[in-house]
């Protein structure tokens, strides 16, 4: 079991549910537009938020950003040390750190003085594109020993001056290589680990590699806390990190919908009545498994273990029925049992 670290009223490492972070796309210094990104980010579920600080008027910006949050803000710094220790010491949570563009130990030491100081962890986030030139000419390639050595390396620099507040990753934008990087590290740390796959790209990819990525390694008991790299709206990041930890069982917030593949038998609009659903109970934070099947055969049967669900009942696509735990409910037409599956879900989250 790795160790706790509290990221300010957040718990990660040592049996702490697995939290799930995202980033701001906004520009830090435009504190009203990166508080309503945050705000549309927790709203969703994320629990850690991190922005970058570019310049030290970004750096100052947390103070105001941080008024207008009630969730823990990251710095995410590169190579300029001072910019880290203003974001502290306006209020950030936590620091992200890369090993490979900050490397002045006199820089690290004043750097985890002030840490220490605010007592702010820092996570150590090594990535494949921007190992030191060091790192990359003893290993020649950024591989999982790289992105390993990397990291203990430096771990190694903020235990010399008696700092242990640590969080790590070892990200790669290669999903084998990332699974063996971490499976490495944890072998050799017992530091909380941050999991993700950097650059990922857009969501059509990003998501299937992140789900490799991290459900392996959650399913081998490794990881602490995850963030679903991808390029667009931070918000999606939330919701496939959410989707990837209930695909692994480790996440039962809300309403989970599932839904069969469709094939000839199926008469009625699936696709819409699953987003209608969705849409309908995106609110509730009850764990409720829902179930919205194409016909009778996908129905009360193959999704018996659901708590409550809609099929297809025969004819042209005209008429549905509505099951929980396996028993017919009702049938009657598609929009009458569609609201009246809506209606039965709300009811079983408000008891």
């Amino acid at each position: 079991m790795t160790k706790t670290l509290k990221i300010g009223n957040i718990t990660i490492g040592g049996g702490s549910r697995i939290t799930i972070q995202s980033m701001t796309t906004t520009d830090t210094v435009d504190v009203f537009s990166t508080a309503e990104q945050i705000h549309r980010l927790e709203e969703a579920g994320c629990d850690i938020v991190r922005a970058s600080v570019y310049n030290m008027e970004a750096a100052k910006a947390f103070r105001k950003i941080k008024e207008q949050i009630s969730v823990p803000l990251v710095a995410d710094v590169h190579f300029d040390h001072r910019l880290a220790i203003a974001a502290v010491e306006n209020g950030a949570d936590k620091l992200r750190i890369n090993p490979g563009n900050i490397t002045d130990p006199g820089a690290i030491r004043h750097l985890v003085e002030c840490a220490k100081t605010y007592g702010v962890p820092i996570r150590i986030g090594v990535n494949g594109g921007s190992l030191s030139a060091e790192v990359r000419r003893r290993f020649g390639e950024a591989s999982a020993m790289a992105l390993v050595a990397s990291a203990m390396e430096n771990i190694r620099l903020l235990e010399a001056e008696h700092f242990y507040e640590i969080a790590v990753s070892v990200k790669s934008s290669d999903v084998r290589t990332m699974i063996e990087a971490y499976r490495l590290l944890r072998m050799q740390c017992d530091y909380p680990l941050h999991l993700g796959v950097t650059e990922a790209g857009t969501a059509e990819i990003g998501v299937v590699k992140n789900a490799v990525g991290i459900g392996t390694l959650l399913l081998e008991g490794i990881g602490d806390t995850v963030r679903v790299s991808l390029t667009g709206d931070p918000v999606q990041e939330v919701f496939a990190a959410q989707n990837i930890l209930r695909s692994v069982g480790l996440y039962t917030v809300g309403v989970e919908v599932i839904s069969c593949p469709m094939c000839a038998r199926t008469k009625i609009p699936l696709e819409r009545i699953v987003a209608e659903v969705k849409a309908a109970t995106k609110h509730i934070r009850t764990p409720i498994k829902a179930a919205v099947m194409g016909c009778v055969v996908n129905g009360p049967g193959e999704a018996k273990d659901a708590d409550i669900g809609l099929a297809g009942g025969g004819g042209n696509g005209e008429k549905a029925v509505v099951f929980r735990k396996g028993e017919m409910l009702a049938s009657g037409g598609i929009a009458q049992m569609t609201q009246l599956l809506i209606r039965e879900i709300i009811k079983m989250a408000d008891t």
